[in-house]
Parts: structure tokens; C-alpha cells; sequence
């Protein structure tokens, strides 16, 4: 089972969006954080199901996250 990096971003507006860099495409927006973790957990899986009904598998995760302190 493969993990990969989701970005989230908290839009001007109070929203939120979501994207996973090792998988183009697969992004969520939403009210919430909440919402949107939720939300990019369906649409990796459903892009995963695409992948494999097509034969293809899903890229292997390149991506990391850490953080920075000041």
C-alpha cells in the first residue's frame, strides 16, 4: 500500500482545497479540512480504480513532507 503527500491549502475565502503532487489530477476542494481529507481519500481511491479497470497502476509516491521552524 502506497502513501502519498496531500497538500492542503486554506483559500482567501475560507475554503479548502487539496492535491496529492505525486498524482496529477487528483484534487478536492471543500468548506472544510475535514471535508476536503475526505474528499481526496474517494478521488485517489476512484483514480485508482480507474487505473487498474485500464491495466495501469498507480505512480510510486516521490514526494515527502517536513517541516521548517523559524
Amino acid at each position: 500500500m502506497n502513501e502519498y503527500v496531500v497538500i492542503f491549502e486554506e483559500a482567501a475565502d475560507g475554503g479548502w482545497g487539496a492535491y496529492i503532487p505525486d498524482v496529477p489530477g487528483v484534487v478536492a476542494l471543500g468548506n472544510s479540512r475535514e471535508q476536503v481529507a475526505f474528499r481526496i481519500q474517494g478521488a485517489l481511491k476512484a483514480y485508482a480504480e480507474e487505473m487498474r479497470a485500464q491495466g495501469r497502476v498507480l505512480p510510486e509516491p516521490l514526494h515527502a513532507a517536513g517541516t521548517a521552524r523559524l
